[in-house]
């Protein structure tokens, strides 16, 4: 059972960080604010959860695991609600995302909201 919960704790830890690196490069490589926020919004979240999953599989007793799952929650409700605030603070500054015509590949124009 030891070597069942060290090896679920790995693959958590190792796709957490995974997650977390592909995030950086997310801001690195996209190419308006919109896109990048995205990046980073969602795979810094489910990064940082599975992070927190394989510590808590490394200590699952005590008041460790407690304070590791209060961690856990806040950064759900939290992450989310920061990119939110901070994507409608940027519309209500006139940042517009950035629409590329060329890179549509199927001939048909964007549509416009």
């Amino acid at each position: 059972m030891n070597l069942l919960l060290e090896i679920g704790s790995g693959l958590c830890l190792l796709l957490g960080c995974f997650l977390c690196l592909s995030g950086g490069v997310g801001i690195l490589r996209f190419p308006d604010f919109f896109t990048r926020m995205h990046a980073v919004g969602v795979t810094d979240t489910l990064g940082a959860g599975m992070i927190l999953i394989g510590l808590m599989l490394q200590n699952p007793a005590g008041l460790v695991l407690l304070k590791l799952m209060m961690i856990l929650l806040f950064t759900l409700f939290i992450n989310p609600t920061a990119s939110h605030a901070l994507a409608k603070a940027a519309l209500r500054n006139n940042l517009q995302p950035v629409l590329d015509e060329s890179s549509n590949q199927g001939g048909d124009k964007p549509s416009k909201l």
